[in-house]
């Protein structure tokens, strides 16, 4: 499978939720979501020839928990590493929509 603008698919609720129990299930302890603000995500999309974003999982040593790391990506599929790089989202829990089936 190629990347593009248009890499990725929509999915329906029951599969997003079969997807984060499957993950709770095998990692109990760590984090079930992170939120990125708009303008913080916006500073990695508005670069040049950025076409979308690409999610690495990292883990915080010090704090004991996952730990993603967004970076752009060009045309050509490789990393802008030479641009912005984003961690240090707010981590679910605590900072969680706890209406969502999503965050349960």
């Amino acid at each position: 499978m190629s990347i593009s603008p248009n890499s990725g698919s929509e999915i329906r609720l029951e599969e997003a939720l079969e997807l984060v129990t499957n993950f709770r299930n095998n990692y109990p302890k760590d984090i079930k979501g992170s939120f990125v603000g708009i303008e913080t995500l916006n500073l990695i999309l508005q670069q040049n020839d950025c076409i979308g974003v690409r999610i690495y999982n990292g883990y915080d040593k010090t704090n004991g928990r996952m730990a993603p790391v967004l970076v752009g990506v060009d045309s050509s599929g490789k990393d802008i590493t030479n641009g912005v790089i984003i961690d240090r989202m707010a981590p679910c829990p605590t900072d969680c929509d706890t209406s969502s089936p999503l965050a349960k």
